[in-house]
């Protein structure tokens, strides 16, 4: 697996702090820092997500994706799945992340509580390798709720 992430600049000066990650896969993906009022020099445009606002979303995609498919390949009529991510950051540098909470909103027909808490459990503890490695730092904890489709 391959990214390049290149520094764009804001509205192409070498300003701003704009990057745009290109994947291995052949897709782009844009990144931008927060403004910042001190040094608006050293901050961003909020044009685009931050970087660490990825990291996030990622394991969240990672997850969501292992809990469908274990929840398909268990013949198991899924119709929806969506995960809710909220964190908190250590207050300094590297400001990783402390906490994960995990909030998976899944529907579908006559799916049971006890198939769905399995599905979240093994991508955690088993195939989601994004939360597993961010759990060495994070305590990572979820919930879920089932809704009918």
């Amino acid at each position: 697996m391959e990214c390049t992430v290149s520094w764009t600049g804001a509205a192409g000066t070498r300003s701003g702090m704009g990057f745009v990650a290109e994947t291995g896969s052949g897709h782009a993906v844009m990144m931008d820092g927060a403004p910042d009022a001190a040094k608006p020099e050293n901050g961003g445009q909020n044009l685009a997500p931050r970087p660490m606002e990825m990291v996030l979303a990622g394991t969240g995609g990672c997850t969501a994706y292992d809990v469908v498919l274990i929840l398909k390949r268990g013949r198991h009529a899924v119709k929806g799945c969506s995960v809710k991510l909220t964190s908190e950051r250590a207050a300094t540098d590297p400001k990783v992340f402390t906490k994960i909470h995990m909030h998976f909103t899944v529907s579908g027909t006559d799916l049971s509580a006890t198939a769905v808490e399995r599905a979240i459990a093994m991508s955690h503890e088993k195939y989601c390798s994004a939360s597993i490695m961010l759990a060495k730092s994070a305590e990572i904890s979820t919930s879920y709720e089932l809704l009918a489709a």
